[in-house]
């Protein structure tokens, strides 16, 4: 498979520029056909990405002949049902993250992919940004030594739209699996089991501290990882502004980072460093690539579901979901 010509259920805010550009733009990679409920948005996304094919039916999507993988390009509540039409139609699959409402659905989805020798992929592109790759390359170099610990604290002010009730599927947790802690915090928990292994025990607290909508608004949590390293946790999206800052604390030195922002990652161990590493402006394009070469069978990519099972059964520990 010389191109992989993917599908796209889904043409909103995040196929604008994070992820729908990649698909078409990458080498190897054709974006042949999209679907959307709406006939005039669909028509007018695919006229301005230059983009063949239309479909407002999913069915006619997953079971177009052009198409070999299908892209998911919605909330989390359509995940499950769509990604198992996908695998009914013998295609392979990228669902956004997180990789679906909760990890009993996101489980039932692996096994149906894998027992149809099929690839499915969620998309936690943080394992391939340039940016996190370079923290990787620190951590196996030893540079500081053993990691005793990791610190999160990502915080931000409500939104106007927070605050007027407007409408935002992000905070409704019947379509997103909870709030905005669901939608950002699952990036950072597969990051850090992509650096540091996997999370074998996790407790945490929710709150609505504000109750400016149905989902939680502050969340504390802490857990171990299999390797003895410990984590701590704080993410509150009331609070009086932005910040994003991670600190592993290792027994030679430290590293500090940024999970969304592009501040740069910081090492100080025996040598001070502070690199500015910029993400793509498609910022999904090493994650395309990665998902490419894998379905071609020249790479493994690291964003695949067995992975992402990981964080689901996290984001349940600590939301108490079911």
């Amino acid at each position: 498979m010389n191109v992989v010509r993917w599908g796209m259920i889904g043409c909103g805010s995040v196929a604008e520029r994070k992820s729908g550009p990649a698909f078409y733009k990458v080498p190897g990679s054709a974006l042949v056909a999209v679907m959307g409920r709406r006939l005039e948005a669909v028509t007018d996304y695919a006229a301005r990405h230059g983009i063949a094919r239309v479909h407002t039916d999913v069915e006619a999507l997953i079971n177009d002949p052009e198409v070999d993988a299908v892209y998911i390009a919605t909330p989390p509540d359509s995940h499950h049902a769509y990604a198992l039409r996908v695998a009914a139609a013998g295609k392979h699959c990228c669902v956004e993250k997180p990789m679906s409402l909760n990890a009993g659905q996101s489980r039932e989805m692996q096994k149906v992919f894998a027992d149809a020798g099929l690839h499915l992929f969620v998309s936690y592109y943080r394992r391939s940004l340039p940016r996190f790759q370079q923290v990787r390359q620190w951590l196996e170099e030893g540079r500081i030594g053993e990691v005793r610990h990791l610190t999160w604290t990502l915080t931000k002010a409500p939104s106007a739209a927070d605050q007027d009730g407007t409408d935002n599927w992000r905070t409704d947790p019947e379509i997103a699996g909870g709030g905005y802690f669901a939608d950002l915090a699952s990036h950072g928990f597969d990051l850090f089991q992509y650096l540091l292994g996997d999370i074998v025990e996790v407790a945490g607290f929710t709150a609505r501290q504000a109750g400016l909508y149905a989902a939680e608004d502050a969340v504390s949590a802490s857990w171990r990882f299999a390797g003895g390293a410990l984590g701590m946790g704080c993410w509150i999206f009331v609070a009086d502004r932005r910040e994003d800052r991670v600190e592993l604390i290792g027994s030679k030195g430290r590293i500090t980072f940024s999970v969304f922002d592009e501040h740069p990652v910081q090492l100080e161990a025996d040598e001070k460093l502070s690199l500015h590493i910029d993400n793509h402006p498609h910022i999904q394009w090493h994650h395309v690539l990665g998902m490419n070469a894998h379905i071609r069978g020249e790479a493994q990519h690291p964003a695949v579901a067995e992975q992402a099972l990981k964080t689901d059964w996290v984001m349940d520990q600590i939301l108490k979901r079911d």
